[in-house]
């Protein structure tokens, strides 16, 4: 008796016409459209997130390689083939030292150290460049997504129009779907947008200081060219050896004498 009751309860429960997935079906081919765009845009931001701090965290370890063993190495080039092959740093290196034994083929005037300078500034920049990479899709992801789902919502509050038309009055039932589906599309633009903008303040930030690090390594190397290997920068100091043990332990004092 109790399970028909249930039953019958059930069937009579009126049914939610207006969840998400009737809301894309009420909206049809533009409805769909700007769903799947949102999505497009919001896998791709966060693709570009991650893949861009595994980069950055990467070359910050590289960093970290360079001021602990680079130099320490007698000579650049011993210094260099302690760097990994793709490392940043290694082509700052290599860079430096094939300027160095180009200025040395060539016949004019040009001084070693403009000639230098320019190769390295050449480096950096391809760097920074590489660095940049994806970020201008996060820029532009943070600029249109909202407009996007905004136009969803201009088409979802146009047909809740046209149905109140049809319908003489503006009842709920008529213009419910409609206006759900706007504000869906509405948010869902603006959660795409807030952590493509996030993550592209970010990245840049870390960018700068990664451009940083890579400069003042680059103004090193080329001092240390310039002086024929005598200008270093201050490497972190070697560990203290442990203090020696006592060879012995003091003499007792000598007994004093008697009376």
């Amino acid at each position: 008796m109790l399970i028909e009751i249930l039953a019958a309860a059930a069937h009579a429960a009126p049914q939610n016409k207006f969840g998400f997935k009737e809301a894309l079906e009420q909206g049809g081919a533009v409805a769909y459209a700007t769903v799947i765009i949102l999505g497009i845009m919001s896998f791709g931001s966060f693709y570009i997130l991650f893949t861009k701090l595994f980069e950055q965290q990467k070359i910050l370890k590289q960093g970290r390689e360079v001021r602990t063993a680079f130099w320490r190495a007698p000579s650049l080039r011993d210094g260099a083939a302690k760097l990994a092959k793709n490392s940043a740093y290694r082509q700052i290196v290599d860079d430096a030292l094939d300027a160095e034994d180009q200025h040395k083929k060539m016949t004019d005037t040009l001084e070693a150290h403009d000639w230098m300078h320019g190769s390295l500034a050449r480096s950096e920049a391809a760097i920074n460049a590489k660095l940049a990479g994806g970020l201008p899709f996060l820029a532009t992801v943070g600029a249109t997504a909202p407009f996007i789902g905004l136009f969803g919502t201009v088409v979802g509050i146009y047909r809740a129009l046209i149905n109140i038309g049809l319908a003489g009055s503006a009842s709920i039932d008529k213009v419910a779907g409609p206006v759900g589906e706007a504000l869906i599309m509405t948010a869902l633009g603006l959660l795409v947008a807030v952590p493509a903008v996030l993550a592209y303040n970010w990245l840049q930030s870390r960018n700068k200081r990664i451009g940083g690090e890579i400069n003042g390594f680059a103004t090193a190397v080329l001092a240390n060219l310039s002086s024929n290997g005598a200008v270093k920068p201050t490497t972190a100091p070697a560990p203290a050896a442990k203090p020696a043990a006592a060879a012995a332990k003091p003499a007792a004092p000598a007994a004093a004498p008697k009376a």
